[in-house]
């Protein structure tokens, strides 16, 4: 099991920053956007308060100019005198404060020739109360229904445009209003993540820890189980060891049986002729005979002595190119009078695409020869039927040759490749001992398997000569 806890949580943390970096950002924009909503705020407040002091000053200028002609004291125009200088720069602030709404401009812009007229209607009043005083002249009472009409004018206008900013006013703070909420809203939130994803990393943290020290515990068992059954394989070594020296020496001791069996006959022939010849009577002819069976009985013992060497020695092979099919069809060639007269029915199933073998030729006769021989004999004297296969897998060729015989106990089919073994009473048990050792010289492989009543099946496999190979030899 593999642990990456500490990538985790990295991940984490770093996941949990960048969600505060976000919501940092997210906030200073917010308070940007916030900052610039209060501008806007403070500026429709002052375009208020300018318009109110504005009116406030011509009001002043129209209760001054009454407390003159009322009082006919020149105190009364203070407010009048310095009225005039104040409406002028505040319509100047205004001016420029609502010169981004066109509409609020053109507003303020009439303003000005009303203001202009108004203080022109209060100085003529004033110029013509001091020309006809102490009357007020018909021409007084003009100016002041004129007056009063313009003052109504810029109080509309004046009114116009504080209802406007006073719009304004309440939509820029509801979106003050809205700004603090979402700034507030995404700072919790980031925050909350921010937590969560921290206790998230120590929890992670926590589990994979006791996992990996969980899985150190484990290791550890495993380790000391894999000391133990180490321990146990080589005392089950050491035992298979002995096991084999002792099979080893039952098999030596079994071929030497069968060796001295095979050899002790033609030595007591040997024996008994030579014990014959040392007698002086005998006639030429018999001396004749009796030195043909010495002769006949040596010659006997040295060929079992080379079927043996040559069942177990690897021996230097002749290699040429042939087709799988050709040679298998050769040796069944060599074998047909015996399936005929064992009544033998003989099934060839080879594949259709060509396999190339690089093989000794003869030898691999005798090898397969061996094995169709046995099968043939093993089989029972009517519905015998012998099953040839070739085919190719995975780079190797396979031949498969089966029966549907007798078949063979385990003990029995753990012994069929044992020199000297044989279940024939005419038999030297060499065959397989030969057909297993040309195979294994052919750097091949041989398997059987075999229940009893249910048949043999030989496989063999050979590697397959590839085009390269092939246009070599």
């Amino acid at each position: 099991m593999k642990f990456d806890f500490p990538r985790k949580i990295r991940s984490g943390y770093f996941i949990a920053s960048l969600l505060l970096l976000f919501s940092y950002f997210l906030s200073i924009t917010s308070l940007v956007q916030l900052r610039e909503q209060n501008e806007w705020v403070d500026h429709t407040r002052e375009v208020m308060n300018k318009l109110e002091l504005l009116l406030s000053y011509i009001k002043d200028s129209e209760i001054g100019l009454r407390g003159y002609i009322m009082l006919n004291d020149e105190k009364f125009l203070l407010p009048y005198y310095t009225s005039r200088k104040h409406v002028d720069s505040i319509y100047q602030i205004l001016r420029n404060a609502v010169a981004d709404n066109s509409l609020e401009y053109q507003r303020v812009e009439s303003l000005h020739g009303m203001i202009d007229r108004k203080y022109q209607i209060i100085e003529d009043q004033l110029q013509s109360f001091k020309d006809f005083q102490p009357k007020v002249s018909e021409a007084i009472r003009m100016k002041a229904f004129e007056s009063k009409q313009l003052m109504d004018s810029i109080r509309f206008v004046a009114g116009s445009i504080e209802n406007r900013e006073s719009s304004l006013l309440e939509i820029r703070m509801a979106k003050v209003g809205s700004n603090n909420k979402i700034v507030f809203g995404i700072i919790i939130a980031a925050g909350m993540i921010s937590i969560l994803l921290i206790i998230y990393s120590l929890i992670t943290f926590n589990m994979e820890s006791r996992a990996k020290r969980n899985a150190t515990m484990q290791a550890e068992d495993y380790h000391k189980q894999l000391e133990k059954r180490i321990t146990e394989l080589a005392l089950a070594n050491r035992e298979l060891i002995e096991l084999r020296s002792l099979e080893r020496f039952t098999s030596t001791g079994q071929i030497a049986r069968v060796i001295a069996h095979e050899v002790r006959n033609p030595l007591t022939n040997i024996d008994l002729s030579a014990a014959h010849l040392e007698n002086s009577n005998l006639s030429a002819g018999d001396k004749k005979n009796f030195l043909e069976i010495i002769s006949r009985n040596s010659k006997r013992i040295n060929q079992l002595i080379n079927e043996l060497l040559n069942a177990t020695k690897f021996s230097e092979l002749e290699y040429e190119k042939i087709r799988v099919n050709e040679l298998v069809d050769e040796s069944l060639n060599e074998a047909v009078d015996r399936a005929l007269l064992n009544h033998v029915q003989i099934e060839r199933k080879y594949t259709p695409s060509p396999i190339w073998l690089n093989v000794d030729r003869s030898r691999m006769k005798i090898a397969l020869l061996n094995i169709i021989v046995n099968a043939i004999e093993a089989m029972p004297d009517e519905n015998g039927i012998l099953s040839v296969e070739t085919a190719a897998s995975n780079g190797s060729c396979l031949i498969t040759i089966r029966d549907n015989g007798k078949g063979m106990d385990s003990e029995t089919l753990s012994k069929i490749f044992d020199p000297y073994f044989t279940s024939k009473s005419q038999g030297n048990g060499l065959g397989m001992t030969n057909t297993q050792n040309i195979i294994l010289n052919h750097k091949g492989k041989i398997q059987a398997l075999s229940l009893p009543g249910k048949g043999t099946e030989f496989t063999i496999s050979l590697n397959i000569l590839k085009n390269a190979d092939r246009n070599s030899v």
